[in-house]
């Protein structure tokens, strides 16, 4: 296998011949992924709200933002700016530090996930042997922050979103799990490197889309409940509850759970790619591809080609998803309360224990397939 670009082992060699020691030159290496990470979630949150104005004006035959910046690029920029400028008002009755807290403990999780999701095979901020269960720990957090937010507010409508957001980030976290669980089954790792690899190799024929199409629907479909997306957007349904959890807030509190939002959308399509899609993984192998050039996969300009193509497919792929979500958001009316908690308990959950059944049956029957 193509064993890629090692960014973060050329950098520490490079700083080790200079004569600094290997642990300094770690430690100097740390701040830049993580301040990637956080200049690439910000801005793809950017980008994921501009294409959703274009998008959502596309379905309803309208323009959508034109003159802030070339085709309304900088209106997300110019929302951001203006929330930044508004004043944070705090309820008189509210508790105060619950109410600073809430949109902290949800925004915080969301951007830590970001961690474990690689763009190639070493282009990971950290290779993490358990990175699946920390991503699913990390998003069970969110629910506690909205729920923090809703009782903190001293309002009825906050209060009664706090509780919903809690009840539906339950239901479907579950089955989100489940769905997960099964690939973990196939891949025998919860490393997200790992996966990924082991899609990889027969181009589009390997990805995991082809042996859990139940799970990917179960997976997306969880994930858009999780992120509160149309048609589950039932903890701030504006007709019921003003803006449910939101209601009190203003200011840069306010942005936190839309930024929060968006980023959690980027991230789930991100992780839809990795699990089901063969994350940086060309359609066609890259040996077929040196192979027909009559060159070796360890060829530098192949390997800095590869690598540019891999972060290309895994962005392509999650916006792709996106586009989907955002298309969902004008094609299926919203879903009430008890049928999003039935559609949680009393249909995806049985499907998904059903569907980690049949896979743990396909695994040892056909161990070659389904990763014995």
């Amino acid at each position: 296998m193509n064993p890629g670009i090692d960014i973060q082992g050329s950098f520490i060699q490079v700083l080790s011949d200079f004569g600094i020691p290997s642990g300094v030159a770690k430690t100097m290496w740390m701040p830049f992924p993580m301040g990637l990470m956080l200049v690439a979630a910000t801005v793809g949150v950017l980008g994921t709200v501009w294409l959703e104005r274009k998008i959502s004006a596309a379905a309803q035959q309208r323009i959508g933002p034109e003159y802030i910046g070339p085709m309304g690029t900088l209106a997300p920029l110019a929302d951001g700016l203006k929330l930044l400028l508004k004043e944070d008002i705090v309820p008189f009755k509210a508790d105060p530090l619950l109410f600073t807290l809430g949109p902290i403990v949800v925004a915080i999780p969301v951007f830590l996930s970001y961690l474990i999701v690689p763009f190639g095979q070493n282009l990971a901020i950290a290779d993490l042997g358990t990175a699946i269960f920390l991503w699913v720990a990390l998003s069970s957090i969110q629910p506690i922050g909205l729920l923090m937010s809703g009782y903190s507010s001293n309002n009825k409508y906050s209060l009664l979103g706090g509780l919903r957001a809690a009840a539906q980030s339950i239901s479907y976290e579950i089955p989100l799990a489940l769905a997960v669980v099964a690939v973990v089954m196939m891949s025998n790792s919860l490393s997200t490197i790992d996966i990924v690899e082991q899609q990889s190799g027969y181009g589009i024929l390997g990805w995991n889309i082809w042996r859990q199409p139940v799970g990917f629907l179960i997976f997306w479909i969880a994930a858009l409940a999780e992120c509160e997306r149309l048609p589950f957007d039932l903890p701030e349904a504006e007709e019921e509850l003003v803006a449910g959890y939101q209601t009190e807030y203003a200011g840069m509190k306010f942005a936190l759970y839309y930024l929060a939002s968006y980023v959690n959308l980027v991230l789930s399509a991100l992780l839809v790619a990795v699990l089901y899609l063969g994350g940086w993984d060309f359609p066609i192998p890259v040996e077929t591809i040196a192979g027909l050039l009559g060159i070796s996969e360890t060829t530098p300009w192949l390997q800095v080609v590869t690598a540019s193509l891999g972060i290309t497919m895994t962005i392509l792929k999650a916006y792709l998803l996106v586009f989907t979500a955002v298309l969902l958001r004008w094609t299926v009316p919203r879903v009430r309360i008890d049928q999003l908690l039935n559609l949680g308990w009393k249909f995806l959950l049985p499907v998904a224990l059903v569907n980690l059944l049949l896979t743990a049956a396909l695994k040892l029957a056909f161990p070659v397939a389904f990763g014995g």
